[in-house]
């Protein structure tokens, strides 16, 4: 009679999961003819900033926790780094650093607590996740269910070999912390003449707010409706990451990083990524946001 499966020796297994804690890289892009979303972090600069400070390559997998954070037990020596959304960090039941590598022997418990302000910390280890990759990439993409599942108790996450670049503490003051408004640059188009000249004017005056209905598909807002200057159907076009598709309630939905790659719905315009989307990742429900016009480098005009 065999017994159990021995339990891996190396890695870190979870003991809280978090109310959504999954695995993200760069993700998947290039797979959109496919129906493929490209997923990935949704704070791109805080999930870099990870991977910069223990000395990983820029696309090795980390964590992203959803506000309330993740528990996790090393099986085996490891470096960790937790960035985003600032938030405390438990090693052992005593604090430990935010921002910086934090070294865990065999049998250490991490616990990366709720998030005090924004909605998304990130948490890398000195080699990377080491789950399966699916289409060349590491991420959970919560759309097409493509990639590993949701962090789960009692699952426990390999861990990759360490590379040849050393641990470090880098430029966390550069790190922008959660918007205590969110400003989103809009490039107007492709669907812009959808509407009444009246509704885009109206747009650039309005205050709009984060909705809690948003998530890593599109960030949801609550304000003026739009109005529509045609009626009818449009056929399904492609969709980009930053897309501001306007449903037939007329509040804009933002398509973040698990957003679908066709709609039938117009888009108003585009943000592009970069600094607004990573805002835009850590906006939490009541946030207020306003849409002004892009710059020719995407970014918002100088107030």
């Amino acid at each position: 009679m065999t017994g159990p499966a021995p339990r891996p020796a190396t890695g870190l297994e979870v003991l809280r999961p978090g109310a959504l804690t999954t695995v993200q890289d760069l993700g998947r892009p290039g797979h959109a003819h496919l129906g493929v979303p490209r997923s990935g972090a949704l704070d791109s600069g805080a999930y870099r900033l990870a991977n910069r400070l223990l000395g990983n390559p820029p696309g090795a997998a980390a964590l992203e926790t959803t506000l309330d954070g993740v528990r996790l037990r090393a099986l085996s020596p490891v470096v960790v780094a937790v960035t985003g959304a600032p938030c405390a960090v438990r090693l052992c039941g005593r604090p430990a650093a935010w921002g910086a590598p934090v070294r865990l022997r065999a049998g250490a418990e991490l616990d990366v607590g709720r998030a005090e302000a924004g909605l998304r910390s990130y948490l890398a280890v000195r080699g990377g996740f080491a789950v399966p990759p699916v289409l060349g990439s590491r991420s959970t993409d919560l759309l097409s269910g493509l990639g590993p599942a949701p962090l789960a108790a009692g699952a426990v996450l390999p861990v990759g070999a360490p590379g040849p670049d050393p641990v470090h503490g880098v430029d966390v003051p550069a790190a922008p912390g959660p918007p205590a408004e969110l400003v989103l640059p809009l490039r107007p188009g492709p669907r812009a003449d959808w509407f009444e000249p009246a509704a885009i004017a109206g747009l650039w005056r309005s205050r709009y707010r984060v909705s809690a209905a948003s998530n890593r598909i599109g960030l949801r807002t609550e304000g003026p409706a739009l109005v529509r200057s045609r009626g009818g159907e449009l056929a399904s076009e492609g969709m980009v990451l930053g897309a501001v598709q306007v449903p037939p309630d007329g509040r804009p939905v933002v398509f973040l990083a698990d957003h679908p790659v066709t709609g039938g719905y117009p888009v108003l315009g585009v943000v592009p990524a970069g600094p607004a989307l990573d805002a835009a990742a850590q906006a939490r429900p009541g946030t207020t946001v306003r849409f002004v016009a892009a710059t020719a480098e995407g970014r918002p005009p100088p107030a």
